[in-house]
């Protein structure tokens, strides 16, 4: 992050904790209390631009501390700001009523159980939010309609996995658990649809090292997503190949399956151009070369807003993460101003997306509303 802009940040963070402040210290009922929240306040103001500003992976176990304790800061500032602003429309609803003659206006009492409910509901969510995100993925079955699809490809399977995460918080034994369940699930092709990663080669080998275990009867293949490209990206499709990865940049590869082909494309993170124009995203060039008399084509792509150029370039599937679903709130309501599609199947032209959840999490490690995924999609007649 520039330097420049570290005060900046550091400010907003200080003024948006200052009106949680300002909204719930005056009305919760005792000096204890007040004590306590403006104790967290004053830590989490700090907490919440931490993860942002310092580069944690060089760090070691201090990174990972503050990765814990700065994301997880993160995600209780998210519910605790939102859950106060709808307090503050809801009294401002009971005001404006009270000004019409229509109710009476907020007491003491009403304001206090307010601010103790959004309190509670804050932990409630936090904890609810810390489990779904820890917990093993579950297994979402998703079937794509294909017309013409041969009958040898009936049911052929590609388990897709995306956006882990493996980082400050997500380490080896999260990631074994993923690649113990995709094996187990006996696919023909694994794909690993981007954002495996946050933070560089040199710390992170060890907690990748499961994906080097991934089985599937065609191989296993993956995309670069947004964050390869904040962690080295060279570096990283040349680890990832070393685990027997195939990366797809822009290209593809034709499976023979009992006697007809499957394409399995890739394309680059739609945003890779920032970091070198010959990571330019370009499914034109992901498709080139394809025999005319494969069966079904498929085409990784890390965001969903690939889809336009892939219909355009001639898949008749894609494959996409970045979203996580939303995660949870409010990060939700943001989604869809970026992409076409924030989860599950979608059709867009002769086009079939899907747009996995996510296996892992970014940043605090909270779900809530978004449970993570570990999919598999079946070819199916049309």
């Amino acid at each position: 992050m520039p330097k420049r802009a570290i005060p900046i940040l550091l400010a907003l963070s200080a003024l948006l904790h200052a009106y949680l402040g300002w909204r719930l210290l005056p009305d919760l009922p005792d000096t204890t209390a007040q004590l306590a929240l403006s104790l967290w306040l004053g830590a989490s103001a700090l907490l919440c631009p931490a993860p942002l500003l310092v580069r944690l992976s060089p760090h070691g176990r201090l990174g990972d501390a503050l990765g814990w304790t700065g994301y997880l800061a993160m995600g209780i500032f998210s519910s605790l700001f939102v859950l106060t602003l709808l307090r503050d429309l809801l009294l401002l609803a009971v005001t404006l009523l009270a000004a019409a003659g229509l109710a009476s206006a907020p007491s003491a009492a009403l304001r206090q159980d307010l601010a103790l409910a959004v309190l509670a509901l804050t932990a409630l969510a936090t904890l609810l939010g810390v489990f779904n995100a820890r917990r093993l993925a579950r297994v979402v079955e998703v079937d794509i309609p294909v017309a013409d699809l041969p009958a040898p490809l009936r049911g052929f399977s590609i388990v897709q996995i995306s956006d882990i995460h493996v980082g400050p918080t997500i380490k080896h034994g999260y990631l074994r658990a993923i690649v113990d369940t995709v094996n187990g699930l006996q696919p023909d092709v694994v794909a690993v649809t981007g954002d495996i990663v946050d933070g560089s080669v040199a710390y992170l080998r060890p907690h990748v090292a499961p994906l080097g275990e991934l089985n599937a009867r065609h191989g296993v293949y993956a995309v670069t997503g947004n964050h390869e490209y904040y962690s080295g990206a060279e570096a990283w499709v040349a680890e990832l190949r070393r685990l027997g990865l195939r990366v797809l940049l822009n290209e593809n590869r034709v499976l023979e399956h009992d006697g007809h082909g499957v394409l399995i494309a890739g394309v680059t993170d739609y945003s890779a151009h920032r970091f070198g124009d010959a990571h330019r995203s370009d499914p034109q060039a992901a498709i080139a070369g394809a025999p005319a008399d494969v069966a079904v084509k498929v085409l990784l792509a890390h965001q969903p807003r690939s889809a336009p150029a892939a219909a355009a370039a001639g898949f008749d599937v894609q494959l996409s993460g970045h979203t996580h679903g939303g995660q949870f709130l409010p990060w939700n309501w943001f989604v869809p101003l970026q992409q076409p599609f924030t989860a599950g199947l979608h059709r867009l032209q002769q086009l079939w997306v899907y747009t996995s959840r996510g296996t892992g999490y970014w940043g605090p490690p909270i779900r809530f509303g978004a449970p993570s995924e570990i999919t598999r999609l079946r070819l199916v007649p049309a």
